[in-house]
């Protein structure tokens, strides 16, 4: 890549950082459109009862984290010998095609089906468009390579979201997604024109990408990530009731408390890109202490208006500056399977989604306030900061084992 001009290479870089963009956008938007969709798609049942239509509704979500569950691993496995570029490429028209689909479909279970397969494309995206990225930076920036990608979803978070929910909710929810599909379109054409050519990892295949989960410390590593980062969902998914019920401000101040827990999460993923390729292992134990710290910041005092600001500022910070170094950690552990480390890391933080949410919502559900879920969130936290050094610890001794035969392993 030394070949490139400061121009190209930063061209290319926000191209692929625009797909994280409108990720971003498919996976969030929905849950500010329920209300919409379920009246359009689900009329009787919205007419018999709201609330139960638009928690049916909420299947928009779940099925989106199931197919990128699903999808990343396989795609991640099937793809292993296809260059990086035409892989990102195919991902994009994937993209394009469900989430037009979703858009156009007549009915509920065909929008279901087409939210699925779009999201089979989202954690493969993630995973190529980062190792593309930093390739495209050169050696020793995989971090930075990570943090520009996945920081198009951070910037979606915080200025798409609000505008395309807008454009939802006051032309339809169908001309949201037809909007989310066109950003996929115009990213497609960008890499196309922007990003250069890379080859497969050598030696790459299906069965050396699978042979990856024959290693216990790619699932240490995916529990980590997994249980770790569920302690930020656990506060993130219900925001909008602390807001309105705990703090008592309006519901039109829940954007700008989501706005500002953007803020943080871009400010959290341009640090943590650079923090991991200072250190890994640092990065990520200071990751987990700041997070814990956040999470504990934003129950004492989210009945605050100032708390609450400072609390999803500081949350959403902490919980983005963590990510790069988790996946560097997982591709580290997989050193011959990069792509199914970065793929596994997207699929733990969409597991880590639903369990923040389910025990979170399991909290509320028991009468414990809904302040509960975000110290439900620190325990969690915790089990990830243990479940790190457990990690560390067996990397050394694997690393000590290696070199007793002269094979090299580690972070």
């Amino acid at each position: 890549m030394d070949n490139l001009t400061a121009g190209r290479r930063w061209a290319a870089l926000l191209a692929l950082s625009l797909g994280g963009f409108g990720l971003g956008l498919t996976e969030f938007v929905a849950m500010g459109l329920l209300p919409e969709i379920a009246r359009d798609l689900l009329p009787a049942d919205y007419a018999h009862s709201a609330p139960d239509a638009v928690a049916t509704a909420g299947w928009m979500i779940t099925i989106y984290a199931l197919g990128v569950v699903v999808g990343a691993p396989s795609i991640a496995a099937l793809t292993a010998r296809a260059p990086r570029r035409r892989l990102v490429l195919g991902l994009l028209g994937l993209m394009v095609a469900g989430t037009a689909a979703s858009a156009l479909a007549p009915t509920f279970e065909l929008v279901l089906a087409g939210r699925f397969v779009a999201a089979l494309a989202h954690g493969a995206y993630f995973g190529a468009a980062g190792i593309l990225a930093a390739t495209i930076l050169g050696p020793g920036n995989q971090g930075k390579g990570v943090a520009m990608v996945i920081g198009g979803l951070t910037a979606a978070n915080l200025l798409g979201v609000p505008l395309i929910t807008a454009l939802g909710q006051s032309q339809g929810w169908r001309a949201a997604y037809l909007a989310v599909a066109a950003v996929f379109a115009l990213t497609l054409v960008a890499v196309l024109v922007t990003v250069p050519s890379v080859a497969a990892a050598p030696g790459g295949s299906p069965r050396a990408e699978l042979r990856a989960f024959r290693s216990p410390q790619v699932w240490l590593v995916a529990a980590t990530v997994a249980i770790g980062t569920s302690g930020f969902f656990a506060v993130n998914s219900y925001v909008a009731p602390v807001t309105t019920q705990i703090t008592e401000l309006s519901a039109g101040t829940v954007p700008w408390v989501m706005a500002v827990m953007g803020l943080g999460m871009t400010a959290g993923i341009a640090i943590g890109g650079v923090a991991a390729d200072w250190n890994l292992r640092r990065t990520v134990l200071i990751g987990f202490v700041a997070m814990l710290a956040s999470v504990v910041v934003f129950a004492l005092t989210a009945a605050h208006p100032a708390g609450l600001f400072l609390g999803a500022f500081l949350t959403g910070a902490a919980s983005l500056f963590i990510v790069p170094a988790l996946q560097a950690l997982l591709i580290a552990a997989a050193p011959d399977a990069q792509l199914m480390g970065a793929a596994v890391n997207q699929s733990s933080l969409n597991i880590a989604n639903s369990i923040g949410a389910a025990l979170g919502g399991a909290a509320i559900a028991a009468g414990w306030g809904y302040l509960s879920s975000a110290w439900l969130g620190v325990g969690l936290t915790v089990a990830g900061l243990l479940l790190a050094v457990v990690s560390f610890r067996t990397f050394r001794a694997n690393t000590s084992q290696a070199a007793e035969h002269r094979e090299p392993v580690g972070v």
